[in-house]
């Protein structure tokens, strides 16, 4: 019976024991990740073992946190597409330092390493245990049936060693209930602590496959084909173009990869403009690089939230609009200064004259007022006063049907001859 009562009480204690060491690795697991927070590099130092771990991993988590000298998340840029140069989608333009990254990436490899190696065990000592225990319930059902026949010699024992034979039995009987009994907990027991092994394995998998992912993010990759475009940022006081070496913050834009074939122009308009912009309307670029180049444009979006405009007062607001380049040329490069005029509306004129330029005459008596223009004669002999037809007005210049010609010169005031002008219409 001491014997049975041994090898039981060793059985369910190597069961406990394991137990309580699988929820201690599970809660440092919780702690670890909570404190680094979530984003880039969230796995944190969740190998098995926690920050009780190996000291390799303990060392990893001493970078991560430390403030400076480097970091696992310290977006530093180490290498990076020269400006203005042509890559093709897939290629690795830019990489950021990820020493760190990687050295944890091992660690990463090793913890998944290390649970496989402990669930392989905990499955050996799985089945030790169970064999354990049938050798046990064996045991006992071999005492138990030594009871039974002890019982057979009653009438030649004396009245003592009958009582002790029939509480011999009774005991054998309850321990061999008692070990039955517990087979079905003890399998409970087993599976539990399997399915608790399993998901530790799974765990340090997605650790490591996320851990790969966040290499992977630190190497970024031009998306299509096109042109190298870096951004500027503050490097001190000054505002420069961004360089290896510097350090960026998360979700900082310090790179684009542009189309040559297909640009589009980041531009502001007026809040008092923009209710009459429509989408497709045409327009025309000018490029302040280079005077004579002009290249047809349409209104490709058109923003819904004004902002401040910059070095103006603050009630003065804007809204960003795209216009998308319809032809293009070899001169234009990403980041030059354009000017667009578009086009909301159009007419059939024989010119155009500056706004100021057209005046108005009122007769009264119910008549509509006469528009006309002080145009210089032949050889700058005086003005003439000459009606004219307007189709179109703008806030600077007006589109004149008929009464004035293209190459003639109007007056942006009344000549001071006005006396002796003849008017013509």
């Amino acid at each position: 019976m001491s014997r049975s009562a041994t090898q039981r009480a060793a059985t369910t204690g190597r069961i406990s024991s394991r137990s309580t060491s699988t929820s201690s690795r599970t809660s440092s697991q919780q702690a670890v990740s909570s404190a680094l927070g979530s984003g880039l590099g969230s796995t944190a130092d969740s190998l098995p073992g926690g920050s009780s771990g190996p000291s390799s991993v303990g060392s990893v988590s001493g970078r991560g946190s430390s403030g400076g000298g480097g970091g696992d998340f310290m977006l530093v840029l180490q290498d990076a597409a020269k400006p203005g140069s042509v890559v093709k989608k897939g290629t690795p333009v830019a990489e950021f330092d990820r020493q760190y990254m990687l050295t944890r990436l091992d660690d990463y490899k090793a913890g998944v390493a290390q649970s496989e190696a402990a669930f392989k065990k905990l499955l050996a000592e799985i089945d030790v245990n169970k064999k354990a225990h049938e050798q046990t319930i064996a045991v006992a059902q071999a005492e138990y049936d030594k009871a039974l026949i002890d019982m057979k010699t009653l009438p030649v024992r004396s009245a003592m060693d009958a009582e002790r034979l029939r509480l011999a039995l009774e005991e054998a009987q309850a321990q061999l209930k008692q070990l039955k009994d517990e087979v079905k907990f003890v399998d409970s027991g087993q599976k539990a602590e399997r399915r608790m092994a399993e998901l530790q394995v799974d765990q340090a998998k997605v650790e490591l496959k996320r851990a790969e992912q966040n290499a992977e993010r630190m190497v970024m990759k031009a998306p299509i084909d096109g042109m190298v475009v870096m951004q500027n940022m503050f490097r001190g006081a000054d505002f420069d173009q961004i360089k290896v070496g510097d350090q960026l913050y998360p979700g900082m834009m310090f790179m684009q990869i542009v189309d040559p074939s297909s640009m589009v122009i980041n531009a502001t308009v007026s809040q008092v403009d923009v209710d009459k912009l429509r989408i497709g309307q045409k327009a025309t670029a000018r490029f302040d690089a280079f005077p004579g180049l002009e290249l047809p444009a349409r209104v490709h979006a058109i923003g819904s939230v004004a902002k401040s405009a910059r070095y103006r007062p603050d009630w003065v607001k804007e809204l960003p609009v795209v216009l998308k380049l319809e032809k293009m040329d070899p001169r234009v490069i990403p980041d030059l200064s354009v000017s667009c005029d578009v086009v909301l509306s159009s007419a059939d004129a024989e010119a155009n004259v500056p706004r100021e330029a057209v005046f108005t005459e009122d007769f009264g008596g119910g008549k509509e007022p006469v528009k006309y223009v002080w145009v210089q004669r032949p050889g700058g002999q005086g003005w003439e006063k000459r009606q004219v037809e307007l189709v179109l007005v703008s806030n600077t210049h007006a589109a004149v049907a008929r009464g004035i010609k293209p190459d003639e010169v109007v007056a942006l005031e009344p000549p001071p001859d006005v006396g002796a002008a003849k008017t013509s219409s």
